[in-house]
């Protein structure tokens, strides 16, 4: 790392999984569902721990740096129990890494790079089993940090004569081979590995069929890249990114769609290096929280990077800072673990920008779907909080850290909770209890059709109540998806849930977002006359789900248009690219339940 570039959900997930199985699948989709990944799915967050030779004060001998950890007190127990202060379910250890002295924190039969006599990264797989985590090793491609600080890290010669050939460790293909043979070294040494965290890709890792052996080898490994969405692997990891508004909002940046599994990976210190560099920096309690929360909010893990020092500690702000989540989380955590984020792919009321400032999302249970958590990261301005509801009928809400009852009411579509003054710093949340969605057709009874449509995916994915599925324009502007009803029924608002594939603003001239910008919605009792526009806007460039509200009326058929998407011209990939991975009708807006 360290700054290099609902309907049938469970049949779906049983098939895919059935086809991962049987081999059926398409190379570029074979690992979207596996269930080596399940305990990854069920988690929230990671501890990143960047710890190598390079770690303040520095060594340039392999020895010294082993002497310094052993003398200095490390032990495994310390970051396990620190993981589980921040509600971690994994460690990613760092040590081969290209800025920190490539060195290997585990022995080693392959010369080429520091290998302790000690076996650290052994004893913190030890210790992290009976305890319910995973380690995961982090493995680099990358040379150019070879003489990194005036010393070269690499030995060529020595990798050579075991060889018996040469090899310059300091190319590309050199440290590939290298780094290929230590990929099976450790295979052998440690079953119980949880699998590898990949700095991107190596082309002889690619020319050999790496990442297939590991998996034949090793088939509970779990493969994860950084900042590249290479489909063999089970993760694609996001590396700190900002720029977006709020700052902790970190979802804004992805740009892989769910079920696809996703992290990111984010520094907790507020200034400094990735890895220890003799300074006890700050850790921003608001940000690393509102990160942490909002990406459970998108079902997006948390991987968070602590910078230990030699002896394994972090410095005394970030202890501070882990004893304080302990306890935060710990009284909230029934609206983290055990829930998928809401408002996408899973159900659950609109995420994001609400009323009078307020931004945040939503958490629904996995054995409860019933059950939902608004997380108010940015409260409003003033004492009512007013979210859509998608056509949920509540039952009651309660505050979930005193129980409380909170006021509210329910009407045109919207939950609003009253009354409200008692604002947590970080996270207020409120648990929801719902009786169902009301109002909303079955998509078995719609027929769509789109005036455009790419190859393999038709506009009748977007009511196939199928996660895997999704309409695409084609790259078609005006486009047009028709719903017909069957009859004429009460149309109240079209639901839209677009595909989750592009950052949701604009970040840079190549990565813009590929939603939805301005519409007209049209209505017609034959679907051949349709009249006048009933409806004219322009949705928000926001993830999560979308509505479009109409006029009351009764009609059979119902057209939405879109006539601009949010992506300019500049971003190529994205520019007029749209696709929707559900959409429904609305009849009637939902009635608080009794």
């Amino acid at each position: 790392m360290s700054g290099r570039h609902s309907l049938r959900r469970g049949t779906t997930v049983a098939l895919a999984l059935l086809l991962v199985i049987l081999g059926l699948t398409p190379p570029a989709s074979a690992d979207l569902q596996n269930p080596r990944q399940k305990w990854l799915r069920d988690s929230q967050a990671g501890l990143f721990l960047h710890w190598g030779m390079r770690t303040s004060p520095g060594y340039t001998s392999c020895a010294a740096w082993e002497k310094a950890i052993t003398n200095g007190g490390w032990t495994p127990e310390y970051w396990v129990g620190e993981a589980k202060k921040l509600h971690a379910s994994y460690l990613v250890l760092a040590s081969f890494h290209s800025r920190l002295g490539y060195s290997r924190a585990w022995p080693s039969a392959i010369p080429g790079s520091c290998a302790t006599e000690r076996d650290f990264l052994g004893e913190l797989i030890k210790a992290a089993k009976p305890q319910g985590l995973k380690v995961i090793l982090y493995m680099t491609d990358d040379p150019q940090w070879h003489d990194e600080g005036g010393h070269e890290w690499l030995d060529s010669a020595a990798y050579s004569k075991y060889k018996g050939h040469n090899v310059d460790l300091t190319t590309r293909d050199g440290f590939g081979q290298f780094s290929y043979d230590n990929f099976f070294e450790v295979m052998k040494n440690y079953p119980d590995l949880g699998g590898f965290w990949i700095d991107n890709d190596n082309a002889y890792w690619e020319q050999h069929d790496l990442y297939a052996q590991i998996y034949r080898q090793r088939p509970d490994y779990l493969l994860s890249n950084n900042n590249e969405d290479t489909p063999i692997m089970d993760t694609i990891s996001n590396e700190q990114k900002t720029g977006m508004s709020p700052a902790y909002d970190y979802p804004q940046a992805i740009y892989t769609a769910q079920p696809r599994l996703t992290e990111a990976c984010f520094k907790l210190p507020s200034t400094g290096a990735w890895w220890y560099s003799g300074s006890d920096s700050a850790v921003d309690y608001r940000l690393t929280l509102g990160r942490l929360i909002s990406n459970s909010g998108s079902s997006v893990k948390s991987l968070m990077a602590e910078t230990a020092m030699v002896n394994g500690r972090f410095p005394a702000k970030q202890e501070a800072f882990n004893n304080f989540a302990k306890g935060y989380l710990d009284a909230i955590w029934p609206s983290l673990g055990g829930t998928e984020g809401g408002g996408y792919l899973h159900g659950g009321m609109q995420p994001g920008f609400w009323n009078d400032g307020a931004h945040g999302v939503l958490t629904i249970g996995k054995e409860n779907p019933d059950t939902q958590y608004i997380h108010v990261l940015t409260k409003p301005s003033t004492s009512t909080l007013k979210i859509r509801d998608n056509g949920y009928r509540v039952r009651a809400v309660t505050n979930l850290r005193t129980g409380a009852p909170i006021a509210f009411t329910q009407g045109g579509g919207s939950l609003t909770l009253t009354g409200l003054s008692s604002w947590d710093s970080y996270d207020t949340v409120f648990k929801v209890d719902t009786a169902g969605r009301d109002g909303v057709y079955d998509p078995k009874t719609v027929t769509e059709k789109a005036s455009a449509s790419a190859s393999g995916h038709p506009a009748q994915a977007v009511g196939d109540g199928d996660y895997l599925t999704y309409w695409d324009n084609g790259k078609t502007l005006p486009v047009s998806l028709d719903f017909d009803l069957g009859a004429a029924k009460k149309v109240q608002y079209v639901g839209l849930n677009q595909r989750e594939d592009s950052v949701s603003y604009a970040r840079s001239d190549t990565e813009q977002s590929a939603r939805i910008k301005d519409y007209q919605v049209f209505v017609s009792d034959d679907g051949r006359n349709w009249g006048s526009a009933v409806k004219t806007g322009q949705l928000p460039s926001h993830r999560g789900v979308q509505f479009l509200d109409l006029p009351a009326a009764t009609k059979r058929y119902v057209r939405v248009q879109v006539t601009s998407t949010w992506a300019a011209s500049s971003d190529t990939k994205r520019y007029r690219q749209l696709r929707i991975d559900e959409a429904w009708v609305g009849s009637a807006y939902a009635a608080k339940a009794s």
